[in-house]
């Protein structure tokens, strides 16, 4: 395969090999590592002379492979880039890289909070929900027979490698049904929304064992074990990450705000107390009395908190009004500031230029914003978004 194999792939490799290193020297990434057989199977044409593709045809040629018969998947706009071939599962694929010119989009919809779930998989501040899928839960019974006889074969035989690919398959269709519902998920939402808020979930940390040592044993560990096993199922951060690239591409943002008190706080009086939330699934308000669904009250609260932190600069949602006060004779020019920051309207690049400062220096684009703070149970649903849309901020995700 050596002797066959064209030089333009050897190349690519290399250069990825050095542009690692110097990420590594740099102290910006962690040494590079020999691929592990079996893992990350694919090489890529950079050379688009050598590239040929006939989309009508259904065809792609490639050095040393000739012409290649391929199911369009998808129209490939624009001008070729390059390619890279990978292998899965006795599958391949082929990745085209192209490069092209767009008009800047113009978001759609309105502003919507999202609570992440294990009963429900995304609850929308409307009152609608996702339901979740579970795709492993779905293929565990098939999958944990397979691994059954697997371990009673002899390891590297015929049989043995038999029973690993049926494993591997079985594993690639998991992956694959949960991205699809996922991608179908972040493309509805990021069509019917122009601002999209969620919880900064650390799904790390949230999935992380209970089991400590012998001597420290950890508590529930079962229990949590279980827990663990369905929020991975769920796949939230890649649901989260779908979202970034599907808004930012369709002209809208995301929005990511801490999750603290969000299951606790009274949408109708802001009161946080941790005996609000009587089951999983019911809310009992133990000052005002209010009753909802707890998914729907969480995704509301969620809602108000990226709007609070939009027009505040910082988390203010569930603040004490000692808190808001000094916030809002304090703020009040920051927060302009902060806006003004994520301004990429060509009023404010002209501004910018021509002064050659980075504060707010166009005041009209702010004449509608209110003169003192308001609290965020003050704030109508759509009016930090109506001036998102006006101003056309982009949003950072990470405060």
């Amino acid at each position: 395969m050596a002797g066959r194999c064209t030089g333009a792939p050897l190349a690519a490799i290399a250069q990825e090999f050095g542009a690692s290193l110097c990420q590594f020297f740099s102290q910006r990434a962690a040494c590079p590592r020999f691929k592990k057989k079996g893992q990350s199977e694919r090489f890529r044409y950079p050379d688009t002379k050598q590239i040929k593709l006939e989309q009508g045809n259904s065809r792609l040629f490639l050095p040393k492979l000739g012409w290649l018969r391929y199911r369009n998947s998808r129209e490939v706009l624009g001008t070729v880039k390059n390619v890279t071939v990978s292998q899965l599962c006795g599958k391949w694929f082929v990745s085209i890289q192209t490069e092209r010119e767009v008009e800047p989009p113009l978001p759609n919809g309105d502003a919507v909070g999202i609570d992440m779930g294990i009963a429900r998989f995304a609850t929308f501040s409307n009152g609608s929900y996702l339901a979740p899928l579970n795709s492993f839960t779905q293929h565990e019974t098939r999958l944990r027979k397979a691994q059954r006889a697997m371990s009673r074969k002899t390891r590297f035989s015929n049989n043995w490698k038999k029973a690993k690919a049926r494993i591997q398959r079985i594993h690639a269709r998991i992956g694959n049904v949960r991205r699809d519902y996922l991608h179908k998920a972040t493309t509805a939402i990021s069509h019917n929304h122009a601002l999209v808020i969620v919880e900064d979930l650390q799904v790390r940390n949230m999935s992380a064992s209970a089991g400590a040592s012998l001597e420290a044993p950890g508590r529930r560990v079962r229990a949590k074990s279980g827990l663990n096993k369905r929020i991975l199922d769920q796949g939230w951060f890649e649901f989260r990450r779908q979202l970034q690239c599907k808004l930012a591409w369709n002209g809208g943002w995301l929005l990511a705000v801490p999750p603290r008190n969000t299951s606790r706080s009274c949408p109708d009086c802001g009161h946080v107390s941790r005996h609000n939330r009587q089951t999983q699934a019911e809310f009992r308000y133990v000052e005002c009395g209010f009753e909802g669904h707890a998914d729907v009250v969480g995704a509301i609260n969620i809602l108000r908190a990226g709007h609070a932190q939009l027009a505040y600069g910082e988390d203010v949602s569930h603040a004490t009004p000692a808190k808001v006060k000094r916030a809002a004779s304090a703020k009040q020019e920051p927060t302009e500031a902060t806006l003004a920051r994520f301004d990429h309207s060509p009023e404010r690049r002209k501004n910018l230029r021509s002064s050659g400062r980075g504060g707010c220096q166009n005041p009209k684009s702010f004449a509608h914003m209110p003169d003192r703070i308001l609290h965020p149970r003050e704030i109508p649903c759509d009016k930090i978004a109506r001036h998102i849309l006006h101003n056309r901020i982009t949003l950072p995700l990470d405060r």
